[in-house]
């Protein structure tokens, strides 16, 4: 790998512990997760599925876990993420949640509250601790921009996910954050903004990972601050904070964060900064496999109708 490549690698225990951090205060900051989410779903109901079993790779704090359990009642929800601040905090999410639904059961004489709990797992999602073929429906939003190489995620979808299943997933691409990035290129040469990866190479991974029909498209939605320290009092508080290796390590100082304030300022409009998110959406499938475990190939033979 270049010297520029390792530079823009993430340090995944950096990753893992500011999301040990933000776990507290991130639903108050995650609006673009949940515009994203909102999103997703929509695009779900252009989809015939019925699955029994549903992997939120990611899930954060569980927000997206109540719409999936909502659409699909009948199936068994399962939450991973890295971080187990995260992992703890959707699980009091669904304990909450089927609270709620109990007490409208007897209110209303309904049976909300008789949907399957969802399971919670600390986990990552380059390794999942799961069955292979055992999982209908992988959901990913805004998660796999946290790996080095997110074809090995797709190659784990891949394997957990049965013959039919579908997987949903958001991340960002290359134009995210494009003002931070232009402003802080002018203050110094390390790396303050991650790498994002090209919606076309998720693309080709996908179908070099095994799954067919891939769907991929992109939207920019650009979220306006009043100063700088709004946003990255926001990024902070996401858990989106910088792990890349080649990041500068102790604390700005003050004339280098005055200058890159300076380089912000320089994007105002309206009264406000633009802080832009280049969010791509895909879905894929699972087809039947073409080869055996051993390589060998696998021919189907279907009767003709007489």
């Amino acid at each position: 790998m270049s010297t520029e490549g390792n530079r823009l690698r993430l340090d995944r225990a950096s990753v893992r512990r500011g999301f040990e951090r933000a776990a507290v205060g991130f639903d108050p900051a995650a609006a673009l997760h949940r515009e994203v989410a909102a999103r997703m779903a929509e695009r779900l109901g252009f989809v015939r599925i019925a699955p029994a079993a549903i992997l939120d790779a990611g899930c954060g704090t569980g927000d997206a876990m109540g719409e999936l359990v909502a659409r699909y009642p009948g199936a068994r929800p399962i939450g991973l993420d890295l971080a187990y601040a995260m992992a703890s905090a959707a699980r009091a999410r669904g304990v909450a949640r089927s609270g709620d639904a109990r007490l409208l059961d007897r209110l209303t004489g309904s049976r909300l509250g008789t949907a399957t709990q969802p399971w919670l797992i600390c986990g990552d999602i380059l390794c999942l601790p799961l069955r292979t073929g055992s999982i209908d429906l992988v959901w990913s939003n805004l998660v796999l921009q946290w790996v080095n190489d997110p074809a090995l995620a797709f190659a784990e979808f891949h394997r957990v996910l049965a013959t039919g299943g579908l997987l949903s997933f958001t991340t960002l691409g290359p134009d995210t954050l494009r003002e931070l990035r232009s402003a802080f290129a002018k203050v110094d040469s390390a790396v303050h903004v991650h790498r994002f990866i090209d919606m076309h190479d998720l693309g080709d991974m996908l179908v070099d990972a095994g799954f067919a029909d891939p769907v991929m498209d992109m939207e920019i939605i650009t979220l306006t601050y009043a100063d700088s320290k709004s946003l990255m009092r926001e990024l902070k508080a996401l858990g989106a904070s910088n792990a890349a290796a080649g990041r500068r390590r102790g604390l700005t100082g003050v004339r280098r964060w005055a200058r890159a304030v300076a380089a912000i300022e320089s994007f105002r409009m309206k009264g406000s900064l633009p802080a832009s998110f280049e969010i791509i959406y895909g879905h894929a499938w699972k087809p039947e496999p073409r080869l055996t475990a051993d390589g060998r190939a696998i021919v189907r033979f279907d009767k003709r109708a007489r």
